[in-house]
């Protein structure tokens, strides 16, 4: 379920940084204050959504993957990743239970939300209870090739061992603190980037768009949720 990792550790990134309200300019600031001031922008987005380009390279078997998709997120714990290309595909997480759909295979795989002392970092955050100054040690950055001129980036090293990654790195607006890209680094050496356009926060919405209907004629397999 390595994909899964990746995009619970997407997702608690992307909702830190919603922004496109002036701040404190970020190229003014040291790396805790500007982790300090993703956190209370974050403390303040109840639901957002954008478009996502993810690219994937490295890891045991070397491999490079392009995807692209749509992006849905709602504290507390709450999100849904849309994939259109270059497969279709669904992962889903309705704040109980979360729903992994892979069409080609005809397979479903549904996994339980840990509860709030089981679970790692990213879930803490969707359900709007992490802290990026209390659970990561920040750091500056060079931004990385290809993001655009000017660019800040952030390196965070969780405080305690994750599963899903090994550090994160965001890449925002000096100006804005808006999204610009995400890197995540997993202990494989697998090398996660994404981009967000369309971003849109705090637009209200629905219980209904995170309800997941398992298909008729598919496998479901039950997952321990730390798979």
């Amino acid at each position: 379920m390595t994909h899964v990792r990746r995009a619970t550790a997407c997702a608690f990134a992307l909702v830190v940084l919603v922004t496109g309200h002036a701040v404190m300019h970020g190229a003014d600031q040291t790396a805790t204050e500007l982790a300090a001031s993703l956190q209370r922008k974050y403390d303040g987005i109840k639901d957002f959504s954008a478009d996502f380009t993810h690219a994937y390279e490295g890891g045991v078997l070397r491999k490079q993957i392009t995807e692209r998709g749509h992006l849905l997120v709602k504290k507390p714990g709450r999100m849904r990743w849309d994939y259109s290309a270059p497969e279709r595909k669904q992962f889903v997480s309705d704040g109980a239970n979360m729903y992994t759909y892979l069409p080609q295979d005809k397979q479903v795989i549904v996994a339980e939300v840990p509860p709030d002392n089981q679970a790692g970092t990213p879930t803490l955050f969707l359900a709007g209870k992490g802290s990026l100054t209390r659970d990561f040690t920040p750091s500056l950055a060079d931004a990385p090739a290809g993001m655009a001129a000017g660019s800040r980036a952030l390196k965070l090293v969780p405080k305690s061992r994750q599963a899903e990654y090994d550090w994160l790195m965001l890449v925002v607006d000096p100006a804005t603190l808006a999204i610009r890209g995400l890197v995540t680094v997993d202990g494989q050496g697998g090398k996660s980037t994404f981009s967000f356009t369309n971003l849109k926060e705090n637009v209200g919405l629905a219980d209904k768009e995170f309800a997941f209907k398992i298909p008729r004629g598919v496998d479901v397999i039950r997952a321990s949720s730390g798979s």
